[in-house]
């Protein structure tokens, strides 16, 4: 059975966007995985399907109705009872690497907020898991989605051409687990006076695999010690 993200989305226009292109594209395409869109909208309010109204309290913005948002999230739980809920917020923990290999093995609920805010009580009554992908701020959680969604399947197997070139990437498996990747070169071996590294050219595995360990690791120690030094 394959991987499923179920998506709860104002925006359901939006979709599939990147995800139905390359790589992620194909998988989707022979079915390695599944996207099936939720339209908040359906669960309005009313002749005009109201999904939001003004935050108690004053303040900018609105927020998305405790009735509307809930009775999305109850049908997408039918259809997939089993399927970890998803919400985006900035106060949500940072999506990670092993974040996205803990995920890639569930199905999903992804809800897509705009506005300010999800009311509160949907949150407390549902629990989803909240995520974030930085420090930042976006108009709403579809772009989120969408890049957690092809971290995801990007590990699927069959999803990339060679699935053991992953554990060299940054944050990849085991030694690379708390490293940036190394540096890559193609041909031409020279270019505007720039050669490639000897040894990449001398055939030597255990010599390569050695420089290119190298490199991360002085990578990682110029752009990113924390890694180091929090062992994560």
């Amino acid at each position: 059975m394959s991987w499923r993200a179920t998506v709860i989305t104002l925006m359901p226009e939006m979709w599939p966007g990147p995800l139905g292109h390359s790589l992620i594209g194909d998988a989707l395409a022979r079915g390695e995985w599944q996207l099936d869109l939720l339209p908040l909208r359906q669960f309005g309010v009313g002749a005009h399907q109201k999904v939001d109204d003004s935050p108690f309290g004053g303040g900018a913005g609105m927020v998305i109705k405790p009735d509307v948002g809930d009775a999305a999230i109850q049908a997408a739980k039918t259809k997939a009872p089993t399927a970890q809920l998803i919400h985006f917020s900035p106060r949500g923990e940072r999506l990670t690497q092993p974040l996205l290999k803990e995920l890639s093995v569930r199905n999903l609920i992804l809800f897509c907020g705009r506005y300010e805010a999800l009311d509160e009580r949907v949150i407390e009554k549902h629990q989803p898991r909240e995520i974030s992908l930085g420090d930042f701020v976006l108009t709403g959680g579809d772009i989120p989605a969408m890049a957690l969604i092809e971290g995801c399947v990007r590990l699927i197997p069959g999803v990339v051409g060679k699935h053991e070139s992953l554990g060299e990437e940054s944050f990849g498996d085991g030694a690379y687990a708390r490293l940036l990747e190394y540096p890559h070169y193609t041909k031409p071996a020279e270019w505007e006076g720039r050669a490639v590294p000897e040894v990449l050219l001398s055939g030597h595995h255990a010599h390569i695999a050695k420089w290119r360990r190298e490199q991360a690791e002085a990578i990682t120690k110029a752009r990113r010690p924390d890694l180091l030094a929090s062992g994560t």
